[in-house]
């Protein structure tokens, strides 16, 4: 964003829409794990929230738990981009994701004098999940979410506070679970109706070229994600990200984002201005609706 009154008046009947609804902000390690990008990334949140914006964060912290773990002697295994959780792997999500990482985020928010709590799934029962069962891979001490009870989100968004949420869950009988930080992220965009979801993560958004960030997609509705994935456009960790967007949107969430976080003010263009800075996932009937009136910023990229 830019300081130029034209710009903070384009932005204006976009406050107006979103005053007092409700984002869910999901970041990924390699944006918060470093001191300048979360310093920038943060100052964002605290923009939306200070026009009124309802903001619930939820990280992950896959690079850091990958970086403990090797100091640890332990090896990281992947599979499409879900992480292999034993028990010493769990220990590490622990230490990093509310410890470590949620205490340093919740820092950055205070050095911006903007209230925020920080959470994890095993808190008040918000997210209850169980042990996905082994199949072709053993996935571990991995949770397959069952059900997210909202309250204390809602408790401290009434309150004025930004929840910043770990991405951890519990079972029946307590015990703790590694869960993606992507599907926390829809699973409470959708217990809290919310607005939007935003995946923020290190790359452009969708590329029709992988090898080409030049070759960003825009927009797309779920059919067009589909058919990028069939024809292996979609790899890696994206997939999960997309998929995450991708249940928000059939749960009701209204407009899914994935943008870039190590560019600065990602999160504002994406939010305030009809270009936006990332892809928009959206229903097909949203899609044309979009489409119909892309010149109102009304009804724009935000």
């Amino acid at each position: 964003m830019t300081d130029s009154p034209l710009m903070l008046k384009q932005a204006i009947p976009y406050i107006r829409m979103y005053k007092g609804k409700v984002f869910v902000v999901k970041v990924g390690g390699r944006v918060v794990g470093r001191k300048d990008t979360l310093d920038a990334f943060v100052e964002d949140v605290c923009l939306l929230q200070q026009v009124g914006i309802k903001v619930v964060l939820v990280h992950g912290g896959g690079s850091q738990a990958t970086d403990l773990s090797k100091r640890l002697g332990l090896e990281p295994k992947m599979v499409e981009g879900r992480r292999i959780t034993d028990a010493e792997t769990l220990e590490v999500a622990k230490m990093v994701y509310a410890g470590t990482l949620n205490v340093d985020i919740l820092a950055t928010f205070r050095a911006h004098e903007t209230p925020a709590v920080g959470v994890s799934g095993v808190d008040a029962g918000l997210v209850l999940a169980k042990k996905r069962p082994v199949g072709a891979v053993d996935y571990g001490f991995v949770g397959d979410i069952e059900s997210v009870d909202p309250k204390v989100l809602t408790t401290l968004l009434d309150a004025g506070m930004t929840p910043v949420v770990a991405c951890l869950g519990a079972d029946a009988e307590g015990g703790v679970l590694n869960i993606n930080a992507d599907s926390v992220a829809e699973a409470i965009a959708r217990a809290l109706k919310a607005e939007k979801l935003v995946v923020v993560t290190d790359t452009e958004g969708l590329l029709n070229d992988v090898g080409n960030p030049g070759s960003l997609v825009s927009y797309a509705d779920i059919e067009e994600v589909e058919a990028m994935k069939a024809s292996g456009r979609l790899t890696g960790g994206m997939l999960p990200k997309v998929a995450a967007c991708i249940r928000a949107l059939k749960g009701g969430v209204r407009r899914t984002h994935i943008i870039n976080g190590l560019k600065n003010g990602a999160l504002l263009r994406e939010t305030f201005t009809n270009a936006g800075a990332g892809t928009m996932i959206v229903e097909k009937r949203e899609r044309q609706a979009y489409q119909a009136a892309e010149l109102s910023p009304e009804t724009a990229n935000a």
